[in-house]
């Protein structure tokens, strides 16, 4: 059984950093995409940032330039550090993982609040 678990979430102040950690156990193998969502209360999850197996990357345009996705396959772990952080970045951030053989897993969700 596959899972993916979050670590790193927590309470930060406007302007400071955090890095959150996503860290696969279990039979996964041949993972493609890595991403992280959030979802902020009474809306919709969105896609915040990916990276590829190759390592393109992606970002939503509310956070380009401030936080950086990034990889460690051989720990099956993807990272999201998070810098300049503004109270609109409020939300429970989920990791994600895709595979080449089309299984896609999801993280239980952390949460990151800050602070004006």
């Amino acid at each position: 059984q596959v899972q993916l678990v979050e670590s790193g979430g927590g309470l930060v102040q406007a302007g400071g950093s955090l890095r959150l950690s996503c860290a696969a156990s279990g039979s996964i193998f041949s993972i493609n995409d890595m991403a992280w969502y959030r979802q902020a209360p009474g809306k919709q999850r969105e896609l915040v940032a990916r990276i590829t197996s190759g390592g393109r990357t992606n970002y939503v345009d509310s956070v380009k330039g401030r936080f950086t996705i990034s990889r460690d396959n051989a720990k099956n772990t993807v990272y999201l550090q998070m810098n300049s952080v503004k109270p609109e970045d409020t939300a429970v951030y989920y990791c994600n993982m895709f595979t080449w053989q089309r299984h896609n897993y999801w993280g239980q969700g952390t949460q990151v609040t800050v602070s004006s």
